[in-house]
């Protein structure tokens, strides 16, 4: 038997043990446990029981609410049941709180020294997101900690210490960066971990499951762990195997420092759970179609998705904007500064595809390209700032997609690619080419290699640092493309890099996956509409053709010139309509009733795309070339 975690390390321990004023009835002199039985997953249920130390008196508990990485107080409080307490051996009543729907109060009898609380977890089958999404299949489970704990109220989450155990359906393997105690036929323990560490350290397991060691003989050890809903899923090439552990590299040589003792690319392969990434400090939670490792336009489509959640690990677990760096999970957070958090991350996460190999130069232009085009005609900008869709992201994420380019969205993601890159376009050039972001990079998120903490920042700290690498008007610079309104989306990056944003009549490879991937059909820079595969609208562009004709978002397409309507017979009538004066017809359905409504469009179809402008440096080809080169051997399974 291993030696207990907290043993190791006493003075954690002790951190632990210490409480906020307010929350006198904890008596914590000993971890809280949380045990999980997670046999019934196949069956979408999770069983859990929990024992608290406390004093007699009142005590109110607390379901985590803002989850770290979700930017929204969407914890799975509806899909928590079965809830029990017991004290003393004996039942002890609980009512929900009529204002916070999160906080249950109990009062711990005389004579009780810990609560007892029995409850269970309903797997979401389908809808949600994040850790409210689905995610248990017969066949695998994904576990987020947050779905199954309660802590005291008043007790910050990086204080109080959780011994966790978990067993698992026969034969299930698993992969996490929780330290692990113990493990036998009763199931797994884990060392005694502080709440914010368990809650930022899921468990993937399953039947069919894989580990990829991607440092082999390195320290720290870098894994890749994948289960899936088949054997034949797990199916890594060793080229894909090379690039996994080329991006382990590249992160090392853009940022200078680790801030992990280990870490898990935590990988779910499944058509079945909700597909997203979730940052952690030691691991990313990365879910994916079953078939992302063996089929190429899968992983041409999520090729960012690991090296995003990686470069969280520095740029929103090590250093946090001060509005996302909570004590616990109830406060609110504030999410202003989610254009650096989320943009600069998803910036260099595309930037490391192509460095590590994921992805090629012409991919990168092409994910480009599209990413601008969608934004230069969203109207939604001509009221919203960029910097609203931050602080409203808990409300952006949850939206529905008819109305998108008028409402807009969580714009930071893309928009913040085109920022970033215009910033590191400004200090080659200011710097002549002897400076750029990287160094910014390791300035702000490098520092010393240790075990993970939190280093918070705020718009100051980001200015200054960018200041150290090359003296500018960065307030200024910010200002322009974050927090004012501009109807035209900040394209001067593109043309700084040697590049200029133009049309073409062509098709993209990368829309044709994403519109095979995803069932729909993308006209919006045409007719200025998308739709899905049975026709229902997805959105319509305020002041395009369709718009003008009559067409709304949530209506349905059915006949195109008086014919049943299909993908390609569309874009057929867009390419007639451009040699001739007659209008596109489109039958569309709204709700009961039918109309007709005819599109007076004549120029073709269009798409975006990256042509050389010859009068400038490539710099956009100097930002993609790796830091390093690509490791000769690969990775080592087992």
């Amino acid at each position: 038997m291993k030696t207990p975690w907290f043993i190791l390390h006493p003075r954690w321990f002790a951190t632990a043990c210490v409480l906020l004023a307010g929350a006198s009835v904890l008596a914590q002199n000993a971890p809280i446990t949380v045990a999980v039985d997670a046999t019934d997953a196949p069956c979408k249920i999770l069983h859990a029981r929990l024992r608290i130390p406390a004093r007699p008196g009142p005590l109110t508990l607390l379901y985590p609410k803002w989850i770290p990485g979700e930017h929204g107080p969407n914890g799975p409080v509806t899909d928590l049941v079965g809830l029990k307490f017991s004290a003393a051996g004996q039942p002890v009543a609980w009512r929900r709180d009529a204002d916070d729907m999160f906080a249950f109060h109990v009062q711990v009898p005389a004579g009780g020294d810990a609560v007892e609380v029995a409850l269970d977890f309903l797997l979401p089958p389908s809808t949600g997101d994040f850790s409210s999404g689905a995610s248990a299949t017969a066949q695998l489970l994904d576990l987020s900690w947050n779905q199954v704990v309660l802590y005291p109220k008043g007790a910050k989450a990086h204080t109080l210490l959780y011994a966790a155990t978990l067993r698992l359906p026969a034969g299930w393997k698993f992969g996490t960066a929780l330290p692990l105690a113990k493990e036998s036929a009763a199931g797994l323990e884990f060392a005694p971990v502080p709440l914010e560490t368990l809650v930022d350290s899921p468990v993937i397991a399953g039947a069919y499951f894989r580990t990829v060691d991607l440092t082999p003989g390195a320290t720290p050890p870098h894994a890749l762990d994948i289960v899936a809903d088949s054997a034949a899923a797990l199916e890594l090439t060793p080229e894909d195997g090379r690039h996994f552990s080329h991006l382990v590299a590249e992160t090392g040589a853009l940022f200078g420092a680790r801030h992990y003792r280990r870490y898990h690319f935590l990988l779910t392969l499944s058509d079945y759970v909700a597909h997203f990434g979730l940052e952690h400090h030691e691991s990313s939670d990365d879910r994916e179609g079953e078939r992302y490792l063996i089929d190429p336009d899968s992983r041409k489509l999520g090729a960012f998705l690991l090296p995003h959640e990686m470069t969280h690990s520095w740029n929103g677990k090590y250093r946090r904007p001060a509005g996302l760096a909570t004590p616990d999970f109830e406060q609110p957070m504030k999410g202003e500064l989610l254009w650096v958090y989320e943009g600069l991350t998803d910036y260099l996460g595309i930037v490391l595809s192509v460095r590590c190999g994921l992805w090629t130069n012409e991919d990168f232009r092409e994910y480009l390209a599209l990413e601008a085009a969608e934004l230069d005609h969203q109207t939604g900008r001509t009221w919203r700032p960029l910097a609203d869709t931050t602080v409203a992201a808990q409300l952006l994420y949850l939206a529905r997609k008819e109305g998108t380019a008028w409402r807009r969205s969580v714009d930071f993601y893309p928009e913040g690619d085109l920022i970033w890159l215009e910033a590191d376009v400004l200090i080659r050039r200011q710097t002549g080419g002897h400076r750029s972001l990287n160094d910014f990079c390791r300035r702000f998120y490098g520092g010393e290699s240790g075990p993970p903490k939190v280093v918070p920042y705020t718009l100051d700290n980001v200015l200054a640092a960018l200041n150290e690498v090359v003296p500018y008007d960065w307030r200024q610079f910010f200002q322009a493309r974050v927090y004012a309104i501009d109807p035209r989306a900040p394209l001067d990056g593109i043309e700084g890099a040697g590049w200029r944003l133009t049309y073409t009549n062509t098709v993209p490879e990368l829309l044709k996956s994403r519109e095979s991937a995803d069932k729909f059909t993308d006209l919006s820079l045409s007719l200025g509409l998308s739709l899905k595969e049975d026709g229902a609208i997805l959105d319509v562009i305020p002041g395009s053709p369709a718009d003008r004709a009559g067409i709304g978002a949530a209506m349905k397409l059915v006949a195109v010139n008086g014919r049943r309507w299909t993908p390609d017979l569309l874009r057929a009538a867009v390419r007639s309509a451009a040699t001739n004066s007659a209008p596109v017809e489109l039958l569309v359905e709204n709700e009961d009733y039918f109309k007709t409504c005819n599109l007076d469009y004549h120029a073709g179809e269009k798409y975006p795309l990256l042509v050389r402008d010859a009068a400038k440096p490539d710099l956009l080809a100097e930002i993609l070339k790796p830091l390093t080169p690509a490791p000769p051997g690969g990775a080592a399974s087992h």
